[in-house]
């Protein structure tokens, strides 16, 4: 049997920790190892995280990086055959939810899989239409001939709730250490080209949604522009994201019009700023360093990034 490893990273989980801790002890396959990998929190996670069970590592905030912070997680795990990725916000939706997810595993084609995210139960109608839009009710064994059906799509994966089989993440060189986000898709578009599939298992889930104010919408997406300016192969390797972004707001004005028609403007309001905050990430080497960190959901990735 493969043994399983569990990576937290945490910051002051606050009191959804809690809740967060009572849906992981109530697991019917529980990892091996625990892991928490905590950003110097100022409240009881840590503390709560030991009673646990988890063995715990305390590093500064600015040393956090969503892919070196993982990385050095692996690294540490080294007895583990799989790993599984959770954040502190995403809360296992069911006893098996864990055991589902590592069965996408069972396939031995499958170098990484992740599991359904549905929305918070108290999650906006703005933020629950993203994860119905990109989490469907089918679960999918994606490779990288499925690009001309999937697109960028194809390399989604989310490492809220994600699990990695370690010699096919070691064999892509594991995940990056200086990257602003979107440390999954990376490896994932990494284990595709090199023959691995991707499982999505849909029956495998947590809840987990973000409610962004307009703010951090902008900064989100500024981000991501950064991460594809300097991850120009994924693109070229399974296209654009512009098709894609497009369906995303046809689907988002008809589930609004249904749903909370009132939101509409604010929709809108919110794509135009994506577009917006992609452009100027994609340009981010004209800006200076000043607004680069103003612009930026991920103000620690600037005091090191070389451009």
């Amino acid at each position: 049997m493969n043994k399983v490893g569990l990576i937290v990273p945490t910051l002051n989980a606050g009191s959804l920790w809690n809740s967060w801790l009572k849906a992981f002890e109530q697991q019917t396959r529980k990892p091996d190892c625990l892991l928490v990998i905590d950003s110097s929190s100022s409240d009881g996670t840590v503390a709560l995280a030991r009673v646990h069970g988890f063995d715990v590592q305390v590093i500064s905030k600015s040393e956090f990086n969503h892919g070196g912070t993982r990385q050095s997680g692996v690294v540490g795990l080294a007895e583990a055959d799989i790993i599984i990725f959770l954040t502190q916000d995403a809360l296992l939706a069911s006893p098996d939810a864990i055991e589902r997810l590592l069965a996408g595993f069972a396939d031995q084609r499958v170098g990484a899989a992740y599991g359904r995210q549905l929305p918070h139960r108290n999650a906006g109608p703005i933020a629950a239409h993203a994860r119905l839009f990109n989490y469907p009710v089918e679960s999918q064994l994606r490779s990288l001939e499925d690009r001309t059906r999937f697109g960028i799509k194809t390399a989604f994966i989310s490492n809220s709730f994600a699990a990695y089989r370690r010699n096919a993440l070691m064999q892509v060189g594991g995940f990056p250490v200086d990257t602003i986000m979107n440390e999954d898709t990376y490896v994932a578009g990494k284990m595709l080209v090199s023959g691995w599939k991707i499982a999505y298992c849909a029956d495998a889930q947590v809840f987990h949604s973000h409610d962004y104010d307009f703010r951090n919408e902008f900064k989100r997406y500024f981000d991501i522009g950064v991460f594809h300016t300097h991850t120009a192969w994924l693109q070229q390797t399974f296209g654009g994201a512009s098709g894609e972004g497009l369906r995303f707001v046809i689907s988002e004005m008809r589930y609004l019009i249904k749903h909370a028609p009132s939101l509409i403007p604010s929709a809108a309001l919110r794509t135009g700023l994506k577009w917006l905050g992609f452009k100027l990430g994609a340009l981010h080497r004209g800006l200076p360093r000043a607004i680069r960190r103003c612009f930026s959901l991920h103000k620690t990735y600037w005091l090191n990034a070389l451009s």
